[in-house]
């Protein structure tokens, strides 16, 4: 196994620029009037989590499909209450507020300008990018940990504590996947591994949460879940019968008597369901990808532009700690593998 150095840091983006727009207290403003509110929380975000994590390889993962056509197909009401008024079809645009929209652009910029690799794919959710990147850093081994930042909780079906290896190993552990949760800010991340989904959700695995989330739903994605099952619910279902296709065997089987004949027809009525909602809630893991450097540069890539940027839009104070933030990741670390 080749050697291992640092970590590798997945930002899921819109989860941060979406929290950036609605965290951003009172009018912020460029020179000529833009709002910038979610460029500048963006920006100080970032400067943030390199300081406080100093990550040696980092990817803003990015949607270029925010509600994939093979999700939809699946489940008609995926996503669907957040399509804006007006838009039709399965790449129907998604509910942006206006103040936000110009800006997502220029946080594009200001990633290339400092040399912050920005990944998406055609087809492809930023959960989709975060599940193939984590995916090939476990393979290859040359971190020691994968850090996805978010706030959405369906990547915690990622999260592992790492396992031992096999013969020929060096008795390495694969690199261990947690995620930085940003429910209460990037100030307050809540890290979530193994022992924590066990502590909160009654799960074991990052595996065993997206089976729980499967069973449970996820009003706020259009995933209906079984009626009548809550998390509670399906966590018990999951530790008594180890996965989802155990819950739906013994749901099918009439001589096991350990499931209440309640929870059994529930089960069985959403059977429809249950066959096709695993793969909308399972991140891809094998989504192809544009190449990319994921080296966290040690300063901006490109500073002239850069210093355009942070005039034009009124980015002073914000790039000058993110500059600041790039020196201090990388007196943290040692060179940078690959």
């Amino acid at each position: 196994m080749p050697a291992r150095h640092g970590t590798l840091m997945l930002l899921d983006a819109a989860s941060l620029y979406f929290r950036a727009f609605y965290g951003v207290k009172g009018d912020v403003s460029a020179p000529d009037g833009s709002p910038v509110g979610a460029i500048r929380g963006f920006t100080d975000a970032l400067a943030s989590l390199l300081v406080s994590r100093r990550p040696s390889r980092v990817v803003a993962c990015w949607d270029d499909d925010w509600r994939p056509a093979f999700r939809v197909a699946a489940i008609p009401s995926y996503k669907a209450h957040r399509v804006a008024s007006g838009a039709a079809g399965v790449r129907g645009e998604e509910e942006v507020p206006d103040a936000l929209a110009p800006q997502v652009p220029v946080i594009a910029e200001v990633l290339a300008a400092v040399g912050i690799a920005r990944v998406g794919a055609p087809g492809c959710e930023a959960d989709d990018v975060i599940g193939t990147l984590t995916t090939r850093a476990v393979a290859a081994g040359e971190v020691s940990a994968v850090e996805i930042v978010t706030g959405d909780r369906d990547l915690f079906q990622l999260i592992d504590d790492g396992r031992d290896g096999g013969e020929g190993s060096d008795g390495e552990r694969t690199p261990a996947v947690r995620v930085l949760y940003t429910g209460r800010g990037v100030r307050n991340l809540e890290t979530v591994d193994v022992a924590r989904l066990a502590e909160k959700y009654g799960v074991a695995s990052g595996e065993a949460y997206a089976a729980l989330a499967t069973l449970r739903g996820d009003a706020s994605d259009g995933l209906p879940g079984v009626p009548g099952v809550g998390e509670k619910t399906a966590a018990g279902l999951l530790a008594t019968y180890g996965t989802l296709d155990g819950v739906i065997a013994a749901a099918q089987d009439p001589g096991e008597r350990r499931l209440s004949p309640g929870v059994r027809s529930k089960l069985l009525a959403s059977l429809d369901y249950l066959a096709v909602a695993p793969a909308v809630v399972r991140v891809l893991r094998d989504a192809e990808l544009p190449e990319h450097r994921d080296a966290l540069p040690r300063e901006p890539r490109d500073p002239e532009t850069l210093d355009a940027l942070a005039e034009r839009w009124g980015l002073t104070s914000s790039v000058e700690r993110l500059v600041a933030a790039l020196a201090t990741a990388a007196a943290g670390q040692g060179p940078v593998a690959g």
